[in-house]
């Protein structure tokens, strides 16, 4: 059976080298053609034996994820839909930024979690993503770009819940990150988000070095329960102490990410609590005005909602950002992402998350 060499981690592959014969070395030669170079086949691999690349061929692919849509915004995001080899789909957004770009990528085929406000969930889960398929979408985005560098920051913010694929999240990680033979991307501008798997947090801590962001979205048990399953599972209290479990590179914070709906959280009172909530933790919290959808039960609130909530948190010495999504009107903001190709008249028939 033909495998595709991205689900090789580093010494799996210097084990199947060393039982046919060849170097460890040549391990990473093979992994920085592909994934430093781009190289999508081993006849490029100049460097390797005619009879090893002959090899590599004859049990390995270098799969790749065609694009079946890519929907561009106003501000010049883009969503791509990629299409799998088992004929399933996922989304990613490619966002630009001022001097670079950001890519939010998939883990997962649908979702568990069955968050309210997030139209990915309402389809269920299909199946995880193999680790070549989450690092194949910043592979493929950067095979396209004409300046492959100029894409530096990876948010696991798309489809799906990256710790409920913990072990193929982890993998993936490394190869994105890896200074020497991986994609080389920062750990610093790597962000995993995660719905609240509290069990996985610290874990993911010691296994990598990138940045954690938790979608909180409500300071009492009650709403949260409302808006997001896993806090029947795991409830605040539960998930806050395994974010002080969350072993911090020097300097940095944790993110947390609250969706502001209009009437259900967004008071100056749950503002104050959500200071109280997290002032034991080294937080920052990003606020993310909630993006409608044709049928959603919620609803946005006001701007000035929005700036009276963010000043409380400021006054209380929270770094505090509003931000505001791109890709609105291609449905590719944040809880809009949901894989179907559809052809595109306008925001309402848009694929969504």
């Amino acid at each position: 059976m033909v495998v595709d060499i991205k689900n090789m981690g580093r010494e799996a592959l210097v084990d199947w080298l060393a039982r046919h014969n060849a170097r460890a070395f040549r391990a990473d030669q093979i992994l920085k053609w592909i994934y430093i170079r781009l190289a999508d086949r081993f006849d490029q691999m100049t460097d390797l034996s005619k009879s090893l690349r002959a090899l590599l061929a004859e049990h390995f692919s270098i799969g790749r994820l065609p694009a079946e849509q890519v929907l561009t915004a106003a501000d010049g995001t883009r969503k791509i839909l990629f299409r799998l080899e088992d004929g399933e789909t996922v989304e990613s957004v490619l966002i630009p930024e001022r001097n670079h770009y950001t890519l939010c990528v998939s883990s997962q085929v649908g979702c568990a979690l069955g968050c309210r406000f997030c139209l990915t969930g309402q389809g269920g889960l299909v199946r995880n993503l193999t680790s070549a398929e989450i690092v194949g979408q910043a592979w493929e985005v950067r095979k396209q770009m004409a300046d492959p560098g100029r894409l530096t920051n990876l948010v696991f913010m798309g489809m799906g819940e990256p710790l409920a694929n913990y072990d193929l999240l982890v993998p993936a990680l490394t190869a994105l990150t890896d200074s020497d033979w991986g994609m080389k991307f920062a750990g610093r501008r790597v962000t995993v988000s995660t719905a609240g798997l509290a069990p996985r947090i610290p874990r993911l801590g010691h296994d990598t070095r990138v940045n954690l962001a938790v979608s909180l979205n409500a300071v009492e048990d009650e709403a949260r329960n409302l808006l997001m399953p896993i806090n029947h599972t795991y409830p605040i209290a539960r998930l806050l102490d395994a974010c002080r479990q969350y072993p911090l590179p020097g300097g940095r914070k944790i993110t947390f990410e609250y969706i502001l709906f209009k009437d259900l959280n967004d008071s100056p009172d749950h503002a104050r609590r959500l200071s109280r909530l997290l002032a034991p933790l080294k937080a920052k919290i990003n606020l993310i005005p909630f993006n409608p959808y044709p049928g959603s039960a919620f609803q946005r609130p006001s701007e000035k909602t929005i700036q009276a909530f963010q000043s409380l948190l400021i006054d209380k010495h929270f770094t505090t950002v509003v931000r505001y999504s791109k890709g609105l009107d291609i449905m590719a903001a944040c809880g809009q992402l949901r894989a179907g190709a559809l052809p595109y008249h306008g925001a309402a028939e848009a694929s969504n998350r």
